[in-house]
Parts: C-alpha cells; structure tokens; sequence
C-alpha cells in the first residue's frame, strides 16, 4: 500500500514537471520566434526606408546584392517571379524557412528586400533540440523529486504503520497521536486511539459478561449434578433407569467441562504455566475423558516435563479424547508424547466411513470451541482421521523438559 501511495505521488510529480517544462519550453520556441521575425522586419524596413529615402532625391543609391542581403526594385527583370506577387509586409519564404521577404512601397515605388537568417534559424534548431533535452530532464528531476519527498512526507505514515500491526490480538489501549504530528496523520492515529479504547470497553464489558455467565451456569449445573449423584446412589432403580442416569451423569459433566473449555478459551487473562510432569498431565486428561467408562482403557506413555497452563491442556486433552470416543463402548485410548509431538488415538482403529470426520474448513479439529483453545495455549491440532489426532506441543506456549 506505501509503495503504491508513493509511486502516485511520483507520478503526480512526473506530470507536474512534465507540464511545467513543456510550458516553459513552449514560451522559449516563442519568444525566440518571435524575436527573429521582430529582428527581420526592423532590418527590412530599415533598408526600404533608407534605400526609398535616396532614390526618392534621385541620389545615387545602388540596391545591395550581398549574400544575406539583396534588394530589388518592382520592375527589376532580376526579381524571383514569386517575390514580385506577394503583397507588402515581412513574411518567410514557403519554399525557404531562412529566407524572410519584405514587401514594402515607398515615395520611390515598390522595393522587394530578401535577407537570409539562415544563422539565426540554426540556432532555433539548436534550441529546440535543446527544449526537448530541458523537458526530459526537467520530467526525469521531477518524478525523482517527488518519488523522494513522497518518502520522506510517508515516513511517518509507516512508523504509524508499524505500531498498529505490532497491536496484540486482544483490544489494549494506545496513545498513537502522540507520537506524530497534529496534522491529517496526528488525526488518524487518534482515530486509531479512539477505536483500540473502544475495544478495551467492549472486551471488558465482554469479560464482565463471561465471569457473570460463568457464575450463573456453574450454580445449575452444581444442583443438575447433585441431583444425578443421588440418583445413580438409588439401589432401588432398575438396570434401564440406571444406565439413564449414567447418561445423565455423564452428560452433566460433560457440560460442565465445555462450559470450563468455554470461559478457558474467551478469557483475555495471561495463562498462568506451570512446570508439570507430562506422563501426569496425560493421566488426568484420561481420567477426565474415560469418567463413566469402564470398557475404554489408557494407553500412556511419555517422559520429561510440560511448562504449560495445566488446567487449560487438561480441558484440550479431555474434549479431543472425547470427540475420539464418540460411539466407541469398548477400546483404548492412547496417548503417546514423544519430541514435543503428542499422537493421540482411539483403538481399535475403525474406517472412515464408520466415523467420518467432521467437515469443516475453518477448523482443524472439528471443533471450534477446541480450536480456539488450541490457539489460546499456541498448540498445532491436526486431525488425521476420525480416530487419531496429533498435536504439536513444541510452541512457545509448551515447552518440553
């Protein structure tokens, strides 16, 4: 965008020279034109006024015949046929641009005098050549002008470019006007002031929103909850109304985590990471996930240490291993980190059309709730097929002991 901004201000310039010089090109041609037929004229009718002069008292007064100058009466045999129609006054000869002819009736009759300027219309050669030599130049200097005051005027205009694509995701105020001048640019940086200061109210009135949403959700929940506990304490149900409310157990603590999934990803808080051991992290995500399921067992196998949001990777862990168990009642989960690269897979292994895998093309897990919360702990999600995810840990977000 600078660029091209520059080069229209270049161009500009370019015209404007081109303009300028042409102008002034075309008052030179003038004035010099001018100047030879104001020359020719004074001379020619200096020569027929004195020459008529003479003749006019009888004195003897031979006309001239020189090169650059020749004089002939009307009735003179030795007058070029074309001099002897034209009409008086000062005029060039159309079949000789040197040559001027002036035409001029005096007390002693009619005298013709032709002079050659054939010096002078040389020069006008010259100058025109020297016109256009001026123009290029003049046109050249001015693009180059203006392609350099264009970058020294948009200066400022990229640096102000810089600090706003140097602004974080999350909305933070910014005191761009006073780093620029108080002209068209200082009122564009305090635009840019004005809508960052806009973001901070609404991110904190978004934030406000969440905290309140989180506290009102978690209250209904806590008593749905409770109420399926005791319901799956009753020894007196059947074996359908038990599995029931299994589901309904299961169902509620699945809400419950994608609500925690849910503010984890939407909070504008920095994560707070700890150092953890990873074969730990790994256990506590298979635990959340495999709750209430007895038939799917834990394949875990890593070493070393994750410096990582702990509670936040447990949610991710959690909700990605459970996406893979969907409609699986018996199999292994398993979860092996090795080099910064987590595989993790449900087994036995399936085909595709068994479990396709969600289309989506803004997501690379299915999820979009899980995505964002990849994003927000700096992992790389990518789910090969319905059954087996890889996600890469080595961010700066999670780094391996």
């Amino acid at each position: 965008m600078k660029a091209t901004l520059r080069l229209r201000f270049a161009l500009l310039a370019t015209l404007l020279g081109l303009l300028l010089s042409g102008l002034a090109s075309l008052a030179l041609l003038r004035v010099a034109d001018d100047y030879e037929n104001a020359v020719s004229t004074e001379i020619l009718r200096g020569q027929a006024e004195d020459y008529g002069l003479r003749l006019a008292r009888g004195q003897p007064a031979p006309l001239p015949r020189t090169r650059r100058l020749r004089g002939y009466r009307a009735d003179d045999p030795a007058l070029p046929r074309a001099y002897a129609a034209l009409p008086p006054g000062v005029r060039e000869d159309p079949a000789d641009e040197d040559t001027h002819v002036g035409v001029f009736d005096t007390a002693a009759g009619r005298l013709v005098f032709v002079i050659d300027l054939g010096d002078i219309e040389a020069m006008e050669r010259r100058l025109r050549w020297l016109v256009v030599a001026m123009m290029s130049l003049g046109t050249g200097l001015s693009g180059w002008l203006g392609w350099l005051f264009a970058g020294i005027a948009l200066a400022p205009l990229r640096a102000l470019a810089r600090e706003v694509e140097g602004l974080p995701v999350q909305p933070r105020p910014t005191h761009l006007a006073r780093a620029v001048s108080r002209d068209e640019l200082g009122r564009l940086a305090a635009a840019i002031d004005g809508y960052q200061a806009r973001l901070v109210e609404a991110d904190a009135r978004e934030q406000a929103f969440l905290a309140d949403a989180s506290h009102e959700l978690r209250t209904p929940l806590a008593v749905i909850q409770g109420v399926a506990e005791v319901l799956l304490d009753d020894d007196t149900a059947s074996p359908t109304q038990q599995a029931r409310h299994a589901r309904l157990e299961r169902g509620v603590g699945d809400m419950r985590r994608l609500l925690e999934a849910m503010l984890a990803a939407a909070r504008r808080k920095p994560l707070q990471c700890d150092t953890v051991e990873a074969v730990r992290l790994l256990e506590a995500a298979a635990a959340l996930a495999l709750a209430g399921r007895g038939d799917i067992t834990a394949d875990i196998a890593a070493s070393g240490d994750l410096h990582i949001a702990r509670h936040e990777a447990e949610l991710l862990l959690s909700g990605l291993a459970r996406r893979l168990l969907q409609g699986r009642d018996a199999g292994t989960l398993r979860l092996h980190l090795e080099h910064g690269h987590l595989l993790m897979q449900a087994l036995p292994e399936v085909d595709d059309d068994r479990h396709p895998q969600p289309a989506r093309a803004d997501s690379g897990t299915g999820s979009a709730l899980l995505d964002r919360l990849a994003l927000r702990l700096g992992w790389q999600v990518r789910q090969v097929h319905a059954g087996r995810i890889v996600i890469r840990l080595d961010a700066p977000a999670a780094q391996t002991g």
